[in-house]
């Protein structure tokens, strides 16, 4: 699964793009068709809690995933966000099962 991160108009520190490599890569666990993940990383202003935004698209073979979640940390951000694509990667597999 290739991995892109983008971080709009700040600089990613390497111990949060790597803790986000390791989160986005346990989800190849729930799912063999994913292509690419693309997280996209912003502060929405004003500076106040609850202000850093995480955006996860999953592009697999026979579509695409996204979550969207924003918490005090990016860390936290992206936990909710990969657990939220557990989540519609499980529902996902369930439905195509059942055919």
């Amino acid at each position: 699964m290739k991995i892109q991160i983008q971080s709009l108009h700040f600089d990613a520190s390497s111990n949060l793009t790597e803790f986000i490599q390791k989160k986005v890569a346990k989800l190849e666990k729930y799912s063999d068709d994913i292509l690419e993940a693309d997280i996209i990383l912003k502060v929405v202003k004003p500076e106040i809690s609850n202000n850093k935004d995480t955006s996860i698209k999953l592009k697999v073979k026979s579509g695409e995933f996204f979550a969207n979640k924003v918490a005090d940390t990016f860390e936290e951000a992206v936990d909710l966000s990969v657990e939220a694509l557990e989540k519609q990667l499980l529902k996902f597999k369930e439905k195509t099962r059942i055919k």
